[in-house]
């Protein structure tokens, strides 16, 4: 139910930011489809739900879900999943089509990564190997610094 959360709310800060002007092209490209069934889903089940309510003025206000507005949407996932088991059927499918789609990396706020004398120091996503196929987002990171040889840093996405 997190996951679908997690979902749900990328849905609304994306929608947010595309009405203030301010939409990630990447990451809607990778999205848009299953994210939208997936809010469609969420929202015909919920309908005047007050934790989907907040969410969206979170979305809009601070682009950041509360601990207790998630609790409160999982909550009401589960709810609406253990009485309609057609429902929680629909739900997992459309949590899987946007995995399906790839991983979506958003890193914020990471703070800094310094390395020195050959070592490494990442803050944020670090996935070795590429992308695989997914989006990424970074926002805010940090300092990177890296002395002496041999060093490398890297703050927000690292795919290397």
């Amino acid at each position: 139910m997190e996951i679908a959360v997690g979902y749900v709310f990328a849905y609304l800060v994306r929608k947010a930011r595309r009405i203030a002007g301010s939409a990630d092209a990447e990451v809607d490209r990778v999205l848009d489809s299953g994210i939208e069934r997936l809010h469609g889903l969420v929202g015909a089940k919920l309908g005047p739900d007050p934790a989907l309510r907040v969410a969206q003025e979170e979305a809009a206000s601070t682009g950041e879900l509360s601990e207790r507005t998630q609790r409160r949407l999982v909550d009401a996932l589960e709810e609406a999943s253990e009485r309609d088991a057609g429902f929680a059927q629909s739900l997992e499918q459309a949590v899987a089509a946007v995995q399906g789609a790839g991983p979506v990396d958003i890193a914020r706020y990471t703070g800094a990564a310094n390395a020195s004398d050959g070592g490494r120091a990442s803050t944020g996503v670090v996935r070795p190997g590429g992308a695989g196929g997914g989006s990424a987002t970074a926002e805010n990171t940090g300092d990177a610094t890296a002395a002496g040889p041999g060093s490398s840093a890297s703050t927000g996405i690292d795919y290397s």
